[in-house]
């Protein structure tokens, strides 16, 4: 049996033999250089489905197949809001889970993931236009009620002015700071130096919107003395079971004062 394996390996390959005679019986044939076998030695034909890049057309034909892809049935509607199954009213949140669910479920179909994507772009650009809108005929209408209102409304209107949000929160922490400086030391001393600081302050943020240090001045005092009275009005009507017992009456009319103080250096012109 090892010599008949032995010859077995040592005889040569039937596929490997070039241009030469394969034996007397002249079953074998050469065809351009190649030796052709004959079909009793040819081994099984070997086919390769086109669609995946096998065989030799898959230089000519090298698209993709959706075949066992997941197709959105959906990415065919026009409507945007139908197309990811949310109500018109759907908040922003809803909207984009909707959108994240889709993307995922159907990942890997191109048409579908852009149908899905298409749909929330156009959702969320509409939601856009319709706050910039709604913003832009607010103001409109603001500044249609000042136009109609009377002479004197027009005249007080002319004293104040809405400055950056970035003014309107550096100067209300300002304050906030100010105003817990005087919660913090209100049972060593009362709160006459965070007023005088707070004073100041406002006179200078005054002056700088006014470049008059004279009117600056008078605006921000009169203003100090203005909260002060109204929060020594307003101080006693507060119920005493919301106020904390260490907090004295002068400290909550600082804390007004220190209100009237922010909106006049704020929004005064």
């Amino acid at each position: 049996m090892q010599a008949t394996a032995a010859a077995f390996l040592a005889r040569p390959h039937p596929r490997l033999l070039r241009i030469g005679r394969w034996g007397a019986d002249g079953a074998a044939s050469v065809r351009g250089g190649i030796l052709a076998l004959p079909p009793r030695l040819r081994g099984p034909r070997c086919s390769m489905s086109l669609s995946i890049g096998g065989g030799a057309g898959a230089s000519e034909d090298r698209g993709f197949s959706y075949e066992h892809v997941p197709v959105f049935p959906r990415y065919r509607i026009r409507d945007p809001y139908k197309l990811l199954g949310v109500d018109r009213d759907a908040s922003e949140e809803e909207i984009r889970g909707a959108r994240n669910f889709l993307v995922q479920q159907y990942a890997g179909h191109e048409p579908s993931e852009e149908a899905i994507e298409g749909a929330y772009e156009k959702i969320i650009m509409k939601s856009y236009q319709q706050r910039k809108k709604t913003k832009i005929n607010l103001k409109t209408k603001l500044k249609k009620r000042v136009e109609e209102s009377p002479s004197w409304v027009k005249a007080l209107l002319g004293y104040f002015e809405v400055p950056s949000m970035d003014i309107i929160s550096r100067r209300l922490l300002f304050f906030a700071f100010i105003a817990g400086w005087s919660i913090a030391t209100s049972a060593e001393n009362g709160p006459a130096f965070q007023l005088a600081i707070s004073l100041f302050s406002c006179i200078y943020f005054l002056n700088d919107k006014m470049k008059n240090l004279l009117r600056a001045s008078t605006t921000g005092f009169g203003v100090l003395v203005g909260g002060w009275i109204i929060g020594s009005l307003l101080v006693p009507l507060i119920p005493t079971f919301i106020i904390p017992p260490s907090w004295s009456l002068e400290l909550l009319t600082s804390l007004v004062a220190y209100v009237f103080l922010f909106l006049g250096c704020t929004f005064l012109k």
